[in-house]
């Protein structure tokens, strides 16, 4: 298993967006994504800050993917 890549909200929000997510709705910083197929997650946008290791496996396990999927999205 490779060690987890350190990438910011705004990265994550783009993958998702590549892997089919749409943007449901924003409330603040958190931004709510839904798949077509029903799969859903919030991924925080705060300015210059990384996600942390537990919130960005809670993200990948929300929205179904492995971590190398996800890596070759971004």
């Amino acid at each position: 298993m490779s060690r987890l890549r350190r990438v910011t909200g705004r990265q994550a929000l783009k993958a998702l967006q590549r892997a089919g997510f749409v943007l449901i709705r924003a409330k603040g910083s958190h931004h709510f994504m839904r798949h077509p197929d029903g799969r859903a997650t919030v991924v925080p946008i705060h300015a210059g800050e990384t996600l942390g290791p537990g919130l960005f496996n809670q993200i990948l396990k929300d929205a179904e993917i492995e971590r190398d999927d996800f890596d070759e999205l971004l």
